[in-house]
């Protein structure tokens, strides 16, 4: 109890926690904006995409126009989509053939970047059997 006590000190002291007291005078411990920062930069470091036991014969596409004055995200958008196993096919169209629609919603809240970035699904898309080959696919 007394190293729970502590840690949430620590946090507070670090300003990734705040308390809130309620009407009812039970107190919240809530995250700060950089807490939730720092705990999704936690996550982004860890994610994964669960490749399912059968691919579903759809190709999830993902594109982005970030403006030159936010690089530094164009950067790390298409840093993270490589390290996940995406395919580049221009310097701002990848593909993949399993579903991430979750994990391209939390990148892009991640980065701050919804208005830049489409996602889409194709049952069919050229060069197909290229990317197939690729992706190991039959």
């Amino acid at each position: 109890r007394q190293y729970l006590y502590r840690i949430i000190h620590d946090f507070k002291y670090e300003r990734l926690v705040d308390y809130r007291e309620s009407k009812d005078g039970t107190v919240k411990i809530v995250l700060t904006e950089k807490g939730r920062n720092k705990a999704l930069s936690f996550k982004i470091d860890e994610m994964k995409i669960k490749k399912p036991t059968r691919w579903d014969k759809k190709w999830r596409v993902v594109m982005f126009d970030i403006p030159e004055k936010r690089r530094r995200e164009r950067d790390a958008i298409r840093e993270k989509l490589k390290n996940l196993g995406f395919h580049e096919l221009q310097k701002s169209v990848f593909v993949y053939p399993f579903s991430c629609r979750d994990e391209i919603d939390f990148i892009v809240e991640y980065f701050q970047i919804r208005n830049c970035v489409r996602y889409g699904e194709l049952a069919n898309l050229t060069n197909g059997a290229e990317l197939k080959l690729h992706f190991g696919l039959k």
